[in-house]
């Protein structure tokens, strides 16, 4: 077998039980696994020196299809409800088809960190059959020094064959496609998908299972922190601005997506960022487009001139999914080591396209739980025979795809922290205001920079403050440079009949969907649920 790279001699491919290999890349860097892409046909470069693949039939995650190992270990601790099972038996015959299928090949491999305190992060090995997977996990996770590399020894390892196909009636899986976790064994089996999310993922799941056991909290979450070391944590689902309000100008980045917080504050778990590119301007977003362009970066299913190679980021015939995967240090304004301090403010985002929640609301440590647990925002439906409208979504903690554990594990700890550090929470709505969706307008973005820059130097804690008659958090009565009817989501609205019955309906989904987690939580957050009071505004 031809072995290239630099790497452990003595903890090599044969710990996984590879066999008859035609060679193995180890820890290439990104001008050789460029070659090797071109060279397999595997992606094209673009104008700007990016390199751009496709993904198939997956451009995207495929949550149903992952499984976890059921054994006397993880019987008790996961949360079967939203995960996948599969027996030590299923998950054996798994790896040694993996193996067999892997003869004759050659694979890639990436030997990398999960986290930037050393404490806590973990040894990832990843392997993969394609090179741009290799390059992107190598580009997503932390890079270790070259002179650590010739004395690693992976915590856990990956194994990524797309061209895998997994068989449901033998291997006890949904379909052709298989994301398998063994806890127990570290490992991570990942076939019949070739969208290279899916790797970066199944890292964050590790996380989110072995942290909360040594007190630190997994978070899908982006953080900046400001000047004078204050850290800000965003959570949001996909379209709630989670991205773009983090990166602000006048604070450093820390991470786009994946952080934990823990006894000496708040770390990445990531080296590079992840951003959904569709509709990406130079103009609107500088840094994220220059970023996306240069050579090292990876695009997933952006449209591009065959001739000229010019990419074109308005074009969705493939997928509104289109990604770009970029070294973090490619941000001129992000934060080299990955590491702050403890958080003073999070921020959880919600686009509520039903129009009804105000731009702002300040949160007690029972309502922040309450909400976390929710993960509420609202997706606009398509255009299925002409009909528009709009759908809540509720995924809790922000990431219910990624947790192993119950969602009241996070919740716990997360209240925990917040007691412990008095942090100030807050609910912003970035979604519509005049109307839901169709009707309304989209949030401002300069009001909701504005409200967000008060929150977060505290300017803010001295507004005067309202009870929201729906949810029973405060909302400021007024602000400079927000206009005051804003505040008052009602008053936005031309039929105020519709606003309060569309408002009721909005409550009585979170009162339904909240009854999964009414048994596992303190009666202080029960009572953080909203609830319509008989003297509306």
């Amino acid at each position: 077998m031809k072995e290239t790279g630099l790497r452990n001699s003595v903890f090599g491919a044969d710990q996984f039980g590879f066999s008859d290999l035609a060679a193995i890349h180890w820890n290439l860097t990104e001008a050789p696994l460029y070659e090797h892409a071109l060279a397999n046909r595997e992606a094209h470069v673009v104008q700007g020196g990016a390199l751009c693949a496709e993904t198939g039939i997956h451009t995207g995650r495929s949550p149903k299809d992952k499984f976890i190992v059921c054994d006397e270990h993880t019987e008790k601790t996961i949360w079967w409800e939203k995960n996948g099972r599969l027996t030590p038996a299923q998950f054996e015959l798994l790896h040694r088809d993996f193996l067999e299928h892997a003869k004759g090949k050659q694979l890639y491999v990436q030997d990398l960190y999960g986290g930037a305190d050393p404490k806590y992060r973990i040894k990832a090995r990843v392997f993969t059959e394609l090179a741009w997977h290799s390059l992107f996990i190598r580009t997503l996770l932390i890079r270790p020094e070259r002179s650590e590399i010739p004395n690693y020894v992976p915590d856990f390892t990956i194994l990524c064959l797309p061209s895998f196909k997994a068989d449901p009636k033998r291997h006890g899986v949904r379909s052709e496609t298989v994301v398998a976790i063994d806890f127990t064994r570290r490992m991570i089996l990942i076939g019949g998908s070739y969208y290279a999310g899916e790797m970066k993922k199944s890292v964050f799941t590790t996380l989110n299972y072995y942290l909360p056991a040594e007190s630190v909290m997994p978070m899908h979450c982006s953080a900046n922190v400001g000047e004078d070391g204050d850290v800000a944590l965003f959570f949001g689902l996909s379209g709630t601005g989670k991205t773009t309000l983090s990166a602000d100008p006048d604070r450093t980045l820390i991470g786009d997506d994946e952080h934990g917080w823990g006894p000496q504050g708040v770390f990445n778990f990531e080296g590079g960022c992840y951003a959904k590119c569709i509709r990406l301007s130079k103009e609107a977003e500088p840094a994220i487009y220059a970023a996306t362009l240069r050579f090292g970066a990876i695009l997933e299913n952006v449209a591009f001139d065959p001739e000229t190679r010019i990419c074109d980021f308005d074009d969705d015939r493939k997928t509104e999914n289109t990604r770009s995967a970029y070294p973090l240090d490619y941000i001129p304004n992000a934060l080299r080591t990955g590491r702050a301090g403890m958080p003073k403010n999070i921020v959880l985002l919600t686009a509520d396209a039903f129009g009804v929640m105000p731009p702002i609301a300040k949160l007690t440590p029972a309502q922040a739980m309450y909400h976390f647990l929710s993960g509420y925002t609202a997706e606009v439906a398509g255009t299925e025979k002409g009909l528009v409208g709009v759908q809540p979504e509720f995924s809790t903690c922000f990431g219910a795809p990624f947790l192993p554990r119950h969602p009241s594990v996070y919740g716990n700890l997360l209240r925990e922290l917040i007691g412990a550090h008095g942090v100030d929470c807050w609910l912003v709505n970035t979604g519509w205001t005049a109307g839901r969706y169709g009707v309304g307008r989209r949030m401002p973005i300069k009001v909701t920079r504005t409200l967000l820059t008060a929150a977060l130097n505290g300017s803010l804690r001295n507004a005067t403050f309202r009870t929201d008659p729906y949810f029973g958090f405060s909302v400021p009565t007024q602000l400079a440079g927000v206009e005051p009817h804003l505040l008052y989501p009602h008053k936005t609205w031309q039929n105020k009949a519709e606003f309060h019955d569309t408002a009721r309906s909005l409550v009585g989904m979170f009162q339904d969907n909240f009854v999964q987690f009414e048994s596992h939580v303190d009666a202080d957050v029960r009572a953080a649920a909203p609830e319509v009071q008989i003297a509306a505004e």
